[in-house]
């Protein structure tokens, strides 16, 4: 017995070396992605493209860990153990991602659209600034496009996909100043009082995009404005997150 559970605890901390624990950074992956799948026809090809999207961030994960940890860190072990899952990562992303980029060149463009991005999210890495506000944002933006890229390949054009595509924009891009305020800036006014004035104008633009998205963006900004203070545990702050990630992604889907 003590044998197995030795044993399931070292393939925990294996698992946590090579999956990152940033757990909000999974809904920004699959909502967009999935609404865009959900708003046009759904086909095969759209399995290998999330496959491609998910290595993809895993890659660029441990690539960045790497740069962070190379430049500030005096152990080089510490840098050296995101070697072997990046490079892990980037040969089944090239797998995966080059022969369906074949079938479909257009991809490579989207993914050099995206590319700036990653520049800016490898940036705030390698000078330990990954929290900044912007770097958040910086990560958000190619995240939503995904949808554009999932409906293009299902049929739809960009023309359909720019509205939902602009209402999980607005939607995630909140989530990184109101994160900030229930978690590392939880005793900073200034940022309360940014993240409720940046949810009022979100509700106001999502209404213009289609009247019906006024709800879950209201509940949104009543969340940013009631819940920080509240002395919510980060499980439970997790939690909402994910129901409000669901909820944009019903209405979204209901919507256009």
């Amino acid at each position: 017995m003590v044998c197995d559970a030795e044993v399931v605890s070292a393939a925990g901390r294996r698992i946590r070396r090579w999956i990152p624990d940033q757990h909000g950074a999974w809904a920004v992956l699959a909502v967009p992605y999935a609404a865009g799948v959900l708003l046009g026809d759904p086909v095969w090809g759209q399995l290998p493209l999330f496959a491609a999207w998910l290595l993809a961030y895993l890659a660029a994960y441990h690539a960045q860990q790497w740069l962070r940890l190379r430049r500030l860190s005096r152990n080089p072990r510490a840098a050296a153990r995101h070697v072997r899952p990046a490079v892990v990562f980037g040969a089944s992303l090239a797998a995966v991602g080059l022969p369906l980029a074949a079938l479909h060149p257009w991809l490579l463009l989207a993914a050099a659209a995206m590319s700036p991005f990653l520049a800016v999210n490898a940036w705030h890495a390698r000078v330990n600034r990954e929290r900044a506000l912007r770097n958040g944002v910086a990560a958000v933006v190619p995240a939503c496009g995904m949808l554009l890229v999932a409906l293009r390949l299902g049929g739809g054009t960009l023309a359909e996909g720019l509205g939902p595509a602009l209402a999980c924009l607005l939607y995630f891009a909140g989530t990184v100043p109101y994160v900030k305020t229930m978690i590392r800036e939880r005793n900073s006014s200034a940022y309360r009082r940014g993240s409720v004035a940046y949810h009022a104008c979100a509700l106001v633009a999502a209404a213009l995009l289609d009247p019906w998205l006024a709800v879950p963006f209201a509940l949104y900004l009543a969340r940013a404005a009631v819940l920080p203070g509240r002395g919510l545990r980060v499980p439970a702050v997790g939690a909402v997150e994910v129901a409000c990630s669901a909820l944009l992604l019903a209405f979204v889907v209901a919507v256009f």
